[in-house]
């Protein structure tokens, strides 16, 4: 991508997660549409393709910094993070290690939503990658993604902050 967009690559357990719980998805959904299922859950027939499609709609594909904001890129529409108050931005390999969720998608095509965890405290993650990601440390929120290469994003995001200030 070009020099201000970072692919956003998926790391071994997203794409596990995202495998296996699609095929589990896939399982519950095909008895369902054949009719196998009890007359009693028919009703439930489309949720699991609901949930998978759903899923897929917010898959994180890369994240584009302009001068104002990061652009995380999703399938249909990009997610807005204003670069105000950035105070920092930091590699931290693992940086999500013992988080626990508070609300959001643990790794059906992507690691997004809210987290806590003591490091960190409270974050919101946009994360594909849970080895390789970069904590943004702004004055009231803290976020957590993961970009290629890593390093060259801080550098990058580095240089937008510090040309506005």
């Amino acid at each position: 991508m070009n020099g201000n967009t970072f692919n956003a690559p998926w790391g071994k357990t997203l794409r596990w997660v995202s495998v296996l719980s699609g095929l589990l998805l896939l399982a519950v959904a095909v008895p369902l549409l054949a009719g196998a299922a009890p007359k009693e859950v028919r009703g439930l027939t489309a949720l699991p393709l609901l949930i998978l499609a759903g899923a897929a709609l917010f898959v994180i594909r890369g994240y584009t910094i302009d001068p104002n904001e990061l652009l995380i890129q999703r399938l249909l529409w990009a997610t807005r993070l204003p670069l105000a108050g950035l105070k920092s931005a930091e590699v931290v390999p693992q940086a999500m290690r013992g988080s626990i969720r508070l609300f959001g998608n643990g790794g059906l095509f992507s690691i997004t939503g809210l987290y806590r965890n003591r490091a960190l405290g409270r974050y919101r993650a946009f994360v594909t990658n849970l080895k390789d990601t970069v904590v943004l440390r702004f004055e009231i929120r803290t976020v957590v993604i993961s970009p290629e290469n890593p390093e060259r994003f801080v550098a990058e995001i580095s240089s937008f902050v510090n040309r506005s200030s």
